[in-house]
């Protein structure tokens, strides 16, 4: 059996236009030899969760800079839930307050990336902690 490369979805939810920081992070996951599928920006929630659903993602990075992240990420959280969706790592990166980030970790997400953080030690995360894939 061969292992598949580690697919990623990269989100840009709702007004938030600023996409350089998540346009960084999916050209690393690239080079580091993961499927990155960006969404672009302007995205709802709904978009967000279909194209996890149609690319069987095994990681969600949502990317925010606007403020809105808690928003955003529990409408997520709902709709993937609904969708039976329970095998997903993700991940929230941007301007996320501290108090913000440990509500975001008790709603399921696995971690959170600050400004700064180097685009290897996401890798590495990704790397250890996405649930495994096959083909045959």
């Amino acid at each position: 059996m061969a292992d598949m490369p580690i697919k990623v979805v990269v989100a840009k939810p709702g007004l938030d236009g600023h996409d350089r920081g998540a346009k960084v992070v999916a050209r690393s996951l690239r080079d580091a030899g993961m499927e990155v599928v960006y969404t672009g920006v302007f995205q709802s929630p709904e978009s967000i969760v279909k194209t996890v659903l149609q690319e069987d993602a095994q990681v969600l990075g949502i990317s925010s800079l606007s403020g809105a992240h808690m928003e955003y990420t529990e409408a997520v959280k709902d709709l993937l839930e609904q969708h039976g969706i329970d095998d997903l790592l993700v991940l929230v990166g941007g301007t996320i307050p501290d108090e913000d980030a440990v509500q975001l970790k008790q709603l399921g997400v696995a971690e959170v990336f600050g400004p700064g953080t180097p685009t290897a030690a996401i890798v590495e995360f990704i790397r250890a902690n996405a649930p495994a894939r096959t083909f045959s």
